[in-house]
């Protein structure tokens, strides 16, 4: 009987450590079940985590380090250790102290070309009908090209002022080749067109009108005076109407055009007559003695600088003829010679002409 009694008291443990087993084992189970595996998100918080904690110094451990701009350097604050050189700054050139200023100066991608009807932001598809290695394309991929051209140039310029602006920018772009002036007073002149249409000041007007009085009022912003007998004969604009759409635009815009100085025009003339620069010199003082007096006001700045370079190079020995001057200046000869006769009494020259 006790052998029996053994065996069963053996036999109830080992079920009760293989119920035990398991137990344990569907709690294990049902454990790593319940815990998610680890996502992607979950590693990059942490590696996001690594990579925000604050750099420390090699040499003293000090995480307070500072980046010299000047130098490109990151420099420990705390035992002067240079970390890295030729630290490569990724920040824009501009400073901002404001949020207004940030969003302003802010800027990606090419810059915005208004001498073009869409400011140069729309792809554009060329005219060589040629591949990628500069061979010819078929006659077949040739008219496809063309139709996807013309159907792109419809679908780039939609509205009424970019057609206007393809009209208006290109006559833009031919005064001022004429007139010799560089891309910022175009791109400032083109600019001013802008907003003159946005303000409907070319309404009732024409357009080669206005874009003309623009680039005037652009040439005496900018100190690159231009005269509008100038501009008149290269347009074929009258000069009133130039004159008239000038002034309602200064006004419209509330434009603060200086007054023409007469000096502007000197260097202009001198290279036109072929005059050295002690010529330019001397005429440019001739100006200022003339300013001082108060004898250029009330007077055309184009004669009185003509007059100042006509005297000039007849100081130096370099003398040009009244009808040379004349032309160069697009004043008559007669201006010429009262300008001159006003000039030679104030300021006691000794010449004779």
């Amino acid at each position: 009987m006790a052998k029996s009694n053994a065996k069963s008291k053996s036999v109830k443990a080992k079920s009760v450590n293989k119920a035990s087993k398991a137990q344990e084992k569907q709690a294990s189970e049902s454990n790593t079940e319940s815990k998610p595996e680890p996502t992607l998100d979950y590693e990059a918080q942490h590696a996001s985590e690594a990579t925000t904690e604050p750099r420390r110094c090699p040499s003293c451990g000090s995480t307070d380090i500072v980046y010299d701009a000047e130098r490109g350097e990151l420099v420990c604050n705390n035992c002067g250790l240079v970390i890295e050189e030729n630290v490569t700054d990724t920040g824009p050139e501009w400073r901002a102290f404001d949020a207004d200023q940030r969003n302003t100066r802010s800027r990606t991608g090419a810059p915005i070309k208004y001498m073009k009807p869409n400011k140069g932001l729309v792809t554009e598809i060329d005219m060589y009908n040629r591949d990628i290695r500069g061979a010819r394309l078929p006659s077949k991929r040739q008219a496809q090209l063309y139709r996807m051209r013309k159907w792109h140039k419809r679908a780039s310029i939609a509205s009424s002022s970019e057609r206007n602006y393809l009209i208006a920018l290109p006559e833009l772009n031919r005064v001022a080749s004429y007139l010799g002036l560089p891309e910022n007073i175009r791109e400032s002149a083109a600019l001013l067109y802008r907003q003159c249409v946005k303000n409907n000041l070319i309404r009732g007007r024409p357009i080669e009108t206005v874009v003309n009085a623009a680039l005037y009022a652009t040439c005496r912003s900018a100190g690159m005076p231009r005269t509008l007998d100038e501009i008149a004969q290269i347009s074929g604009v009258p000069k009133k109407e130039i004159g008239r759409a000038y002034r309602v635009i200064s006004h419209e815009l509330n434009l603060k055009i200086p007054l023409t100085d007469p000096i502007s025009y000197v260097p202009r003339y001198v290279a036109a007559l072929k005059l050295s620069g002690e010529a330019q010199e001397k005429a440019v003082a001739l100006l200022k003695q003339a300013m001082k007096k108060g004898l250029v006001s009330g007077r055309s700045p184009t004669g009185v600088s003509a007059a100042a370079v006509y005297i000039a190079g007849a100081l130096i020995g370099e003398r040009r003829t009244q009808k040379e001057v004349a032309d160069v200046a697009g004043v008559t000869e007669v201006t010429i010679r009262n300008r001159y006769r006003e000039l030679k009494k104030e300021l006691n020259l000794d010449v004779n002409l």
